[in-house]
């Protein structure tokens, strides 16, 4: 997995042997087994920490990036977050982002639960005053992050962070459509098969009757009667690991 999946951690790896194949192993003992990488940065706090915990699984947030193509023409990147499953409920993208296509995005997008209470975003001035008002008539409390603490919507900088170091890093675009393809291709392995951390490791969205495995029989091996198997993703740029039962 490690030669496979270069931007792959090892506890992305040791949550990936769990979830998807019964081998409970540490990330200390992946860690062994993989080439040596220069120390991460330690992570920041986070602002509204005990308020965003509390109402997780009544928050969404959401906010820009900006995304280039290979003739240099710069798209902007629209996403929303579910902070209880951390799902990613939408994403679009637009050469020419106001605040009526970005109100349009909000519609659809809370349209996906009935559950939601908070809208988190940050202060862009395309966030009009109208377009709070409009979210707020549907019965969503907006909550604006203070000027320049972008720790204050952390769970969607880190999304963005995510999709940047684990996708556009390594994809060049070359056209909008393109793009959009690329992360809808992207957004469906985040949500139906990355494992989070924050989860406990789970994943956001999986895919029903997955097999699962037997962990308590045996730590370091898959079941009798089971097989790996190995989806490819962007060509590549990942793995989907899973096990399916076969006949004896």
């Amino acid at each position: 997995m490690a030669s496979e999946n270069a931007l792959w951690g090892e506890e992305r790896i040791a949550n990936e042997l769990l979830l998807k194949l019964g081998i409970r192993i540490s990330p200390r003992t992946v860690r062994k087994y993989m080439p040596k990488r220069p120390p991460r940065r330690p992570r920041g706090d986070q602002r509204w920490a005990t308020f965003l915990r509390n109402h997780a699984q009544a928050i969404i947030a959401c906010d820009f990036f900006v995304a280039v193509t290979a003739t240099f023409r710069m798209l902007y990147v629209f996403v929303v977050i579910h902070h209880g499953s951390r799902q990613l409920v939408h994403f679009n993208v637009t050469a020419h982002p106001t605040a009526a296509w970005t109100l349009q995005q909000l519609r659809e997008s809370i349209g996906w639960e009935q559950d939601h209470r908070y809208l988190l975003h940050d202060r862009d001035r395309i966030f009009a005053r109208h377009l709070d008002q409009s979210i707020e008539s549907l019965g969503l409390k907006m909550l604006r992050s203070p000027p320049h603490s972008p720790m204050a919507n952390a769970i969607c900088e880190r999304l963005i962070g995510t999709m940047r170091r684990e996708c556009l890093d390594w994809l060049i675009p070359m056209s909008e459509s393109r793009l959009r393809a690329i992360l809808k291709i992207w957004v469906s392995h985040y949500n139906r098969s990355r494992p989070h951390m924050a989860l406990g490791p789970g994943v956001p969205d999986p895919p029903p009757k997955p097999v699962v495995p037997q962990i308590a029989q045996t730590r370091h091996r898959i079941g009798e009667g089971l097989v790996v198997l190995v989806k490819s993703v962007l060509r590549g740029l990942h793995h989907e690991y899973s096990l399916l039962r076969v006949a004896p």
